[in-house]
C-alpha cells in the first residue's frame, strides 16, 4: 500500500511539473504561433501594468508576486503582457543606474507615502528590500512566472512613465515630446537583451497604441510610411538583441488598425510591408486593440476586427499577401455583475477562440499605486479586487474569462 502511495504521488508530481513546463522559443508558421516542440500555442492571458510612475509592476503591496501569478494559472491562463516605459531604461543608461524601488515609489508618491507603500510592499513580498532595483522587481515576476508555468510577453507601453493614452500626452507618436526614437530603439534593445536571462520570456511589443499627436512633427508625419520606417528598423534591432523573441508590431488609431498590413497595399509612397523583406518573419507577429463597448451586434464588432488586421489569419483569401497570426493585447471592461454579459464583452468571449486568435485582457491590477495623480486608484476593470486578493465579479470571471480561456485553449 505505501508503495503504491509513492507511486501514485510520484505520478502527481510527475504531472504537476510537466503542467508549469515552459517550452519556448517561439516561432511563426503562417498564422500560427508555434512552441519549441512545434505545437500550436494560443495566448491566453492578462495585462500587468508596470508603466505607471513608480515603474514596477502594480499591486506588490497588496499581494505577493506568487499569488498574482497564481490567480492567472487557477484560470488556465498561459501568458502576462508585462508593461515597462522606456524611462526606466533611459534612468539606467543616462542617469546613473536604475533606482531602487523604495527611492522609486518616494519619486512618485511623495515622501511620507511612498515610505509607507514601500513597507506594505516589504511585509507582502520580503524579498524586496531597500536596496532592490525596479527591474530585478521585473526580474522576480519573470522568475516567478517561470516557476509557475507562465509565459512572458514584455510590453513598451509609453516612453515617460505615467498612465496611458491620450493625443497629448507626449507619447502618441514618433518624436513626440517625450517620444524620443533612438532611445526608444535603444530601451527596446536593452529589455529584449536583458529578456534572455528569463526563461519565460517569449515575445515582445515594439509600442502600446500609437496614435496621432496632437502636435504635429514634419519629421515625422503621422502616416502609414513612417510608420513602416521607424516599426520595422526597430524590430530590426531587437531581433538582432534577442533573436529568440517574437516581435509583435501594433497599428495606427490607438492600435485599432493595420489593414494595409494583411493585404500588401501601398502604405502611400510606393513601399508595401512584405514578409519576404524580413530575415526574420518567423519572428513577426500583429497585434491590435479593441475597447468598441458600444457595439450593436456581434457581426459589425467582428466584421471591424476582420477588416481591422484579423484577416492576416486567412489562408484562402489569395488576396492577403502578408498572413500572420494576431493576437488582440488589449480589450476589456468594467467587472460587474452585468457588463461580462454584453454584446460586446459575449462577442470577444466566442469571436476570438473561433478565429483561433491569441489575446490577453485589461486588466488584472485591482488598483494603481498612482494613475493620473490619484494615488491607490482603485480600477474598476480590474480583474481583481482592489486589496489584489478576490475576483472583483466572480460572475465576469467564472462565466466570462474562464469560458474565453476554455474555449480559446481546448
Amino acid at each position: 500500500m505505501k508503495a503504491k502511495s509513492l507511486l501514485s504521488s510520484l505520478v502527481l508530481v510527475g504531472q504537476a511539473l510537466h503542467s508549469n513546463a515552459l517550452d519556448a522559443p517561439f516561432t511563426v508558421s503562417d498564422r500560427w504561433i508555434l512552441d519549441a516542440q512545434g505545437s500550436n500555442f494560443t495566448y491566453a492571458g492578462a495585462n500587468w501594468p508596470g508603466a505607471g510612475e513608480v515603474m514596477i509592476p502594480e499591486g506588490m503591496q497588496y499581494a505577493s508576486i506568487a499569488s498574482t501569478v497564481s490567480k492567472l494559472k487557477d484560470l488556465g491562463m498561459n501568458v502576462i503582457r508585462l508593461t515597462f516605459p522606456i524611462e526606466l531604461v533611459d534612468d539606467i543608461l543616462d542617469n546613473g543606474g536604475d533606482v531602487t524601488v523604495q527611492d522609486s515609489l518616494i519619486n512618485a508618491l511623495g515622501t511620507s507615502n511612498g515610505t509607507s507603500v514601500f513597507n506594505q510592499i516589504q511585509t507582502v513580498n520580503p524579498q524586496i528590500t531597500a536596496d532592490t532595483t525596479r527591474l530585478q522587481v521585473y526580474d522576480m515576476v519573470a522568475a516567478e512566472c517561470n516557476e509557475q508555468g507562465i509565459y512572458v510577453h514584455l510590453d513598451n507601453h509609453i516612453s515617460k512613465a505615467m498612465w496611458c493614452c491620450s493625443n497629448s500626452d507626449g507619447n502618441a507618436w514618433f518624436g513626440d515630446e517625450f517620444f524620443d526614437v533612438e532611445k526608444w530603439i535603444r530601451g527596446l534593445e536593452y529589455m529584449a537583451d536583458h529578456a534572455k536571462s528569463w526563461p519565460a520570456a517569449v515575445s515582445i511589443g515594439l509600442r502600446n497604441e500609437l496614435r496621432e499627436p496632437s502636435t504635429a512633427n514634419a519629421d515625422y508625419p503621422y502616416d502609414w510610411p513612417t510608420w513602416y520606417a521607424q516599426m520595422t528598423a526597430a524590430a530590426k534591432r531587437a531581433n538582432a538583441a534577442n533573436p529568440d523573441l517574437l516581435i509583435f508590431l501594433s497599428g495606427l488609431n490607438y492600435d485599432t488598425t493595420l489593414s494595409p498590413i494583411p493585404t500588401g497595399e501601398d502604405l502611400g509612397d510606393g513601399t508595401t510591408f512584405n514578409l519576404s523583406d524580413f530575415d526574420f518573419a518567423t519572428k513577426l507577429v500583429l497585434e491590435l486593440h479593441n475597447y468598441d463597448s458600444s457595439a450593436s451586434s456581434c457581426d459589425s464588432l467582428s466584421s471591424s476586427l476582420w477588416n481591422g488586421g484579423f484577416n492576416a489569419l486567412d489562408t484562402s483569401d489569395a488576396s492577403i499577401i502578408n498572413v500572420m497570426p494576431v493576437v488582440l493585447t488589449e480589450f476589456g471592461f468594467e467587472q460587474d455583475d452585468s457588463t461580462w454579459q454584453s454584446v460586446y464583452a459575449s462577442c470577444l468571449r466566442s469571436w476570438i477562440p473561433e478565429q483561433h486568435a491569441g489575446w490577453i485582457t485589461w486588466v488584472i491590477a485591482g488598483s494603481y499605486y498612482i494613475r493620473s495623480g490619484a494615488q491607490d486608484l482603485d480600477e474598476t476593470w480590474g480583474m481583481l479586487d482592489h486589496t489584489w486578493s478576490n475576483w472583483r465579479s466572480p460572475d465576469a470571471i467564472e462565466q466570462g474569462l474562464q469560458v474565453m480561456v476554455d474555449a480559446s485553449l481546448s
